[in-house]
């Protein structure tokens, strides 16, 4: 029974589209014996973005298979910059900043992986920078460098494209980051019995120097195992908006702009997304594409993808208010809604729609709503306009329809002390913020 669970480790990846490369042998290897794989993270940030999540998959997914995953903080290769896919050198970074946001990832991490458990395949997370800050050079070149050639190094394809780049070229510091990672597997091998290491597709070279530093200096067998570069069905970069990273820190990308990302997903983007982001089933996500299929308008499928990430990164209650927020945008909120709704939420909804300031002192005595629509914020080009929409029934302020233009608003009615949510006709908002 054991063996055949593992040996679905491989298959559950293989049906998801995780698998770009793997090791001749890796298949037995992972039916023999309970196995310990690592993923590397780099920590030059205190939070993981959307980008990490392939490889936190893979490690999630192997650890239900019933082997051992280690998340390898990068807080020495973090010093020195990987030159896979990059054309330029990375920021180098202290001590207690690394040592911090390595913290910070631990907490991010444990929502995927079961760091507590007594079982034997409880994770583990490391950090480079406690074995490789004891290296001398002396000792690098004599213990590390003399078992890999040259030759073997030049040949790697993240190194060849630096060095054809005469406009950039390529420092020795990044010439040996495949060394100083392939020292992180060779020590993870002898002192944590790991013979797996995986990655992304561009991280093959490096991950290979490890398997053949493990091979000649101590005649040992190492596997490797990359998944494909995810990107999006027009050949952006997967996890890129216009305001940068989609990040796993509420404060950093908020749950509902979080949820957004992935309801917005494109129909092919869903079918792929909907295998490697979540933990549904092969039969569940043939019978979800199939009946989104019948029915695209639903977009069921990007509803689910969305629903089961953000509750997965953030929590269900995190969930259940992206969807109410996104009901308020769409004209399906109510006034009850609307306050349940914290200040950060309710500006990420209504980012991009047009902003007034109004006195807070003036309100505290009252505006009639004509005045402060037409005169005071400009929402109506007059006073007319502004008498004969209300007439109509086609403005409401915080989800509730007036129903009288000479109603006075004043602070009683401000969302979070601050806010009025002015909304004219079906899809026209506008802000007014007391201040």
């Amino acid at each position: 029974m054991r063996k055949n669970t593992r040996m679905n480790f491989v298959e559950e990846l293989s049906w998801r589209g995780m698998i770009h490369d793997k090791m001749p042998g890796l298949d037995e290897q992972l039916a023999k014996e309970l196995t310990t794989a690592y993923v590397g993270i780099d920590p030059t940030a205190d939070s993981l973005h959307i980008g990490h999540l392939v490889g936190v998959m893979m490690l999630k997914h192997f650890q239900v298979a019933g082997h051992k995953p280690i998340v390898l903080v990068g807080g020495a290769t973090g010093m020195i910059g990987d030159p896979s896919g990059k054309s330029q050198e990375r920021n180098l970074l202290d001590v207690p900043t690394l040592r911090h946001n390595q913290e910070c990832l631990k907490q991010q991490l444990a929502k995927f992986l079961d760091f507590e458990s007594t079982a034997p395949n409880a994770a583990e997370m490391v950090n480079n920078y406690d074995w490789m800050s004891e290296f001398s050079f002396l000792d690098f070149i004599r213990d590390i460098g003399k078992h890999i050639t040259v030759n073997y190094m030049m040949a790697k394809d993240s190194v060849k494209k630096r060095i054809e780049d005469s406009s950039t070229g390529m420092s020795f510091t990044e010439f040996t980051y495949q060394l100083v990672q392939g020292t992180d597997f060779l020590h993870l091998y002898e002192h944590n019995n790991c013979k797996l290491q995986m990655g992304g597709s561009d991280q093959w070279g490096n991950i290979t120097t490890g398997t053949e530093l493990i091979r000649r200096k101590l005649g040992g067998e190492a596997f490797a195992l990359t998944c494909p570069l995810i990107k999006k069905a027009d050949g952006a970069k997967f996890g890129k908006t216009e305001s940068g990273n989609v990040w796993l820190d509420p404060i950093r990308t908020s749950p509902y702009k979080f949820y957004q990302f992935w309801l917005n997903t494109s129909d092919e983007d869903a079918q792929k997304y909907i295998k490697i982001f979540t933990l549904l089933s092969k039969d569940a996500v043939e019978s979800l594409v199939k009946e989104h299929l019948e029915a695209p308008h639903l977009r069921l499928l990007q509803k689910c993808l969305a629903k089961e990430v953000t509750c997965m990164v953030h929590s269900v209650e995190a969930y259940n208010t992206a969807v109410e927020a996104s009901e308020i945008l769409f004209g399906k909120g109510t006034e009850e809604s609307l306050r349940k709704l914290d200040e950060e939420t309710l500006l990420s909804i209504f980012e991009g729609v047009p902003q007034f300031n109004v006195s807070h002192e003036e309100l505290e005595k009252g505006i009639n709503v004509i005045d402060l629509l037409a005169e005071k914020c400009e929402v109506f080009p007059s006073k007319g306009e502004a008498r004969r929409t209300i007439a109509g029934g086609g403005v409401s302020i915080n989800k509730a329809k007036l129903e009288s233009a000479d109603l006075r608003i004043d602070t009683s009615q401000l969302i979070s002390g601050k806010y009025l949510l002015v909304q004219k006709g079906k899809k026209n908002y506008f802000l007014l913020i007391a201040e």
